[in-house]
This record gives structure tokens, C-alpha cells and sequence, in this order.
């Protein structure tokens, strides 16, 4: 199953979750990361914080809609943070979709422990959602229930 991770810049949030995803993830499940506008690099912060958790940071990169145009995926989250009233990306195809909101950890202010704790708590939502999803029977539900368990991992 291949997963789609987005957001507007891919450079933090989609970053974080494509790695930790493909750090945890099962045989047989796969994520990428991308951005409806691709800063180009990913945050310096995102990947020492993928580093200290003894995440890999190998391959990571700032891409758009080209990452996955041979290779669809099977369902797309976007993790931007609606309520920071950033737009959030849109597929259109025919992969299930979940929004699983992130506040950007790159937004916080303040001193380097303030920051640092900022995207540690981010990478552990994520971390939580993704053992979440790997904890879905797939082949025993229909896309419709398969969609309300993807609703309710957002709320985790």
C-alpha cells in the first residue's frame, strides 16, 4: 500500500510523517512525502529531529506533484494545519482521503528547547497515528470503513 503524505511546502510536517511512516511501516507499505508548493528544501529542524530519534533521513527531499506521478497512491493525507488558515492541497484521484492536521512546529517561536520540543511533540502524533494505521485490517474492510478508521486516526 502506498501512502501519500502532503502538505503546502513539504518541507516539515509531510517530511516528518514520510519518514517516520517508512521507519515503522510494515512489508508492504511504502509513504512519500509532497508539497502543492515545494519550498525546495527540506527544514534543516525536521531533519535533525528525524536524525535524533534515529530516524533516516536518506532520500528526503522538497518535491511536488512528480514524486508519484508513475507510482499513484492508495490513500492521501494531508496533515497542513487548517485552523493556522493554510490551504491545504488537493488530489484529485481516486485514492482514499484523510486529513490528519498538524500545527507546523516550524511556526513556534522561542528559544531552541522551546523549538525542539515543538517538533518532538509533532513527530509523536505522528508516530501514534502511523502505528494507528498499520493496526487497520485493510483486506477485511470496505474503502467506506477503511475511510472512518482513516477519520478516526486524525483524532489521535
Amino acid at each position: 500500500m502506498k501512502v501519500l503524505f502532503m502538505c503546502t511546502a513539504n518541507s516539515c510536517r509531510s517530511i516528518l510523517s514520510e519518514a517516520l511512516f517508512n521507519h515503522l511501516a510494515p512489508p508492504g507499505f511504502e509513504a512519500i512525502s509532497a508539497g502543492s508548493v515545494p519550498k525546495g528544501q527540506v527544514l534543516p529542524r525536521s531533519l535533525s529531529t528525524l536524525q535524533a530519534a534515529g530516524i533516516s533521513t536518506e532520500g528526503l527531499y522538497s518535491k511536488g506533484n512528480e514524486a508519484f506521478e508513475g507510482s499513484p497512491p492508495d490513500v492521501v493525507i494531508t496533515v497542513c494545519d487548517k485552523a493556522a488558515s493554510e490551504a491545504c492541497p488537493v488530489y484529485f484521484g481516486p485514492a482514499l482521503k484523510a486529513h490528519w492536521g498538524l500545527a507546523d512546529p516550524s511556526d513556534v517561536q522561542g528559544d531552541d528547547a522551546h523549538i525542539d520540543g515543538a517538533f518532538q511533540a509533532t513527530l509523536q502524533i505522528i508516530e501514534r497515528r502511523c502505528r494507528a494505521f498499520f493496526e487497520v485490517p485493510f483486506a477485511r474492510l470496505t474503502a467506506i470503513e477503511i475511510k472512518a478508521e482513516l477519520d478516526r486516526i486524525a483524532t489521535l
